[in-house]
């Protein structure tokens, strides 16, 4: 059986290959294809954690655990050692005030001063935001994940078990509005939880690495509080592009060789979904290749 990495590979191939270039939002430029999936099977356990690039998937898991908070500023994710957000607030700092702050210094503040976190460590109504706490018209808030595993417990049939948070009315609101914008849920018959992920925008070097450990933590959770077990990933992507200041290091990775994936599993069982911490998650046979540093396009 061909190694499931491959599929990431020769998608990268495909877009550095056929991709159309273009001059994006950001101004760096990508190549870009329209339209890509990808399956994975966690029913045994298997992560799709990527092993031709070491992946940090602690990071990842710790993201999503803070969408799953609901919350919209970064201080929590700087005080969990998470620095993936930074570079939009940042560089909203750098334009409003013309201080030319460097990161790390930036970052400092925000950890060690609450009211300057709360000024500019905001991303407005991002994610968790729109998962936990969606705001109808009505003024009543709604919480996409609670109402999901309701679902998933007592209407395991149903074909409406989904989430999302591209919220209209909110956009302009948000730093980024959201790229891995809807979860769709579906029980086999033999209680077996599948999720199709559709990823409007995919950067394919280094955002959908991460989205994929993300929404596998999340399916072993929702699964988890439902009784059900682990089935496939699928994965779909929009816009699928490689920035132009990334083809070297795609190069670099398409000829490394994958290794074994790893083994992931929860080690314990806690009693609701907002319970869980980064030690419940062990990933086990991880040995990856070494890290390939890009830039992120802001």
């Amino acid at each position: 059986m061909r190694h499931p990495e491959y599929q990431y590979l020769d998608l990268m191939e495909q877009v550095l290959e056929k991709g159309d270039k273009r001059v994006d939002r950001t101004g760096v430029g990508t190549r870009s294809l329209f339209g890509a999936m990808l399956r994975f099977d966690l029913s045994d356990g298997t992560a799709p954690i990527l092993t031709t690039k070491r992946v940090y998937w602690k990071t990842a898991i710790k993201e999503m655990l803070w969408f799953l908070t609901g919350g919209t500023n970064i201080q929590p994710l700087l005080r969990d050692n998470v620095r993936i957000w930074s570079d939009w607030p940042l560089a909203t700092y750098r334009s409003e005030t013309g201080e030319e702050i460097s990161q790390e210094d930036f970052e400092q503040r925000i950890l060690e001063d609450d009211a300057f976190a709360t000024r500019w460590g905001e991303l407005g109504p991002v994610y968790g935001k729109q998962w936990r706490r969606w705001m109808g018209a009505d003024g009543q808030e709604h919480d996409q994940i609670t109402g999901l595993i309701k679902s998933l417990r007592e209407t395991p049939a149903s074909r409406r078990m989904l989430f999302h948070g591209w919220n209209v009315a909110e956009l302009s609101e948000m730093a980024l509005p959201p790229c891995h914008m809807v979860y769709q849920y579906h029980v086999t018959s033999d209680g077996r939880l599948n999720c199709l992920l559709f990823q409007r925008s995919v950067d394919l070097l280094l955002g959908m690495p991460f989205n994929c450990v993300g929404a596998s933590a999340l399916q072993l959770m929702l699964a988890q509080q439902a009784g059900l077990r682990p089935g496939e990933l699928v994965w779909v992507g929009g816009d699928v592009h490689l920035y132009l200041n990334h083809l070297d290091q795609a190069r670099e990775q398409m000829a490394r060789e994958p290794r074994p994936l790893p083994q992931i599993s929860l080690t314990r069982h806690p009693e609701n979904i907002d319970s869980y911490k980064i030690s419940d998650f062990s990933v086990e046979g991880y040995d990856p290749h070494p890290p390939i540093a890009a830039e992120v396009a802001v």
